[in-house]
């Protein structure tokens, strides 16, 4: 990846956040995003309930990286450390959360993008549980 393709990688607003805040905002379920308050800034909350909400992208988080491994062409030391450290972040992120009374859902991209009502019916059924 060369510099000009990693200036347009967003970190707020994807195509996966857009797809999920639509869905969730239309099931009348309402969110603050990406909250610089909460540890890990997930990309949605719910406050009072305690439940964050993560969409993350398969390259970036390592969907079976550990299993199949990213077969990097170039700078292969630098990308399997960052994606490997971002497997990580998210396990540590995870704890904390959790330990805090935190209830948090992880979602694929892919995941988001073919079976979006599926997420979205597995947030509101946490949601009306707590």
């Amino acid at each position: 990846m060369d510099s000009k393709t990693a200036k347009k990688i967003k970190s707020k607003n994807t195509k996966i956040e857009l797809l999920m805040g639509k869905a969730l905002w239309h099931k009348g379920m309402r969110y603050r995003k990406n909250d610089k308050t909460i540890f890990g800034k997930p990309d949605f909350v719910f406050k009072k309930k305690k439940i964050a909400i993560f969409c993350d992208s398969e390259f970036w988080h390592g969907y079976n990286y550990l299993v199949k491994g990213e077969r990097f062409k170039t700078n292969i030391d630098f990308w399997e450390k960052k994606i490997l450290r971002n497997i990580e972040r998210d396990k540590e992120v995870n704890e904390k959360l959790k330990k805090d009374g935190w209830i948090v859902l992880r979602f694929w991209g892919k995941e988001i993008e073919k079976e979006l009502e599926t997420c979205v019916n597995k947030i509101k059924k946490v949601y009306e549980s707590r």
